[in-house]
């Protein structure tokens, strides 16, 4: 069965979710459906990006992943179906699945829409789960909207980076990635830099420090996070979205 995912910045208070998948069942009635997150915030496009892309490798290849909302649409109504990583990404044409993915393919399907992307979107996924080839749901294109991810900077005496996701606990996600740190780490002392903080060791997981402590560990998507243990890190230590992170490294 092919599942579908569903992520948007819908919020749960509304009929916005429960309308769409209603869509996809009314085309599909045997579709698997699996939230995401609807809490994404609204017209937080860094903040789907990271969500989805975060989570997206874990599901089986072949699943197909709708994204809806106002923090995707930025204000077009024209809709892609791409395959990204042997997965099916039906997204806004809003440069979306450049910061998902960074294996960005050189075509996509430009979706049929008629008149309304709300009500036309759902059905056509509930077509692609039912078994439709991507090429009978629209126009094949090679133009659609593109962003460069910010990556982090390293060179032999340092990695500068910045926070790019500060989740619900006040914890702070970087784009430092763990495979440059390890090699310039290695068998070095070095110095992380954070707002007028620092640290010298970089645990293996949060309750290696006590309650009250910073600490800074990789997450399982191997980028450098930092917080207070059982603490509000963004709150308590100043820092929010975009705030730089700088590791030093000794000759």
């Amino acid at each position: 069965m092919t599942l579908i995912t569903f992520t948007s910045d819908f919020g749960l208070s509304d009929h916005y979710v429960a309308q769409c998948k209603a869509r996809i069942l009314a085309e599909h009635p045997e579709a698997h459906i699996i939230d995401i997150s609807h809490q994404i915030r609204p017209f937080d496009l860094a903040h789907l990006a990271h969500t989805v892309g975060s989570v997206f490798q874990d599901f089986p290849e072949g699943t197909i992943h709708l994204i809806g909302g106002e923090a995707s649409a930025a204000s077009s109504q024209d809709y892609l179906l791409a395959e990204v990583e042997k997965h099916f990404f039906v997204v806004p044409d809003s440069g979306i699945l450049s910061l998902i993915s960074e294996r960005i393919p050189g075509h996509a399907i430009k979706l049929s829409i008629k008149k309304n992307a709300y009500r036309e979107v759902p059905a056509l996924v509930g077509k692609l789960a039912k078994g439709a080839s991507p090429e009978s749901l629209g126009e094949v294109t090679e133009s659609f909207k593109q962003y460069v991810k910010r990556k982090s900077r390293a060179t032999k005496k340092e990695i500068s980076g910045h926070v790019i996701h500060v989740d619900r606990y006040g914890n702070l996600i970087t784009n430092i990635e763990k495979v440059d740190f390890d090699i310039l780490s290695r068998e070095r002392k070095y110095v992380i830099y954070f707002g007028r903080e620092q640290a010298h060791t970089v645990q293996k997981s949060i309750n290696e420090v006590d309650p009250g402590d910073v600490f800074v560990v990789f997450t399982d998507g191997e980028k450098m996070m930092l917080g207070i243990n059982q603490g509000n890190g963004s709150q308590l230590l100043g820092l929010e979205y975009d705030s730089p992170v700088t590791i030093q490294f000794e000759d």
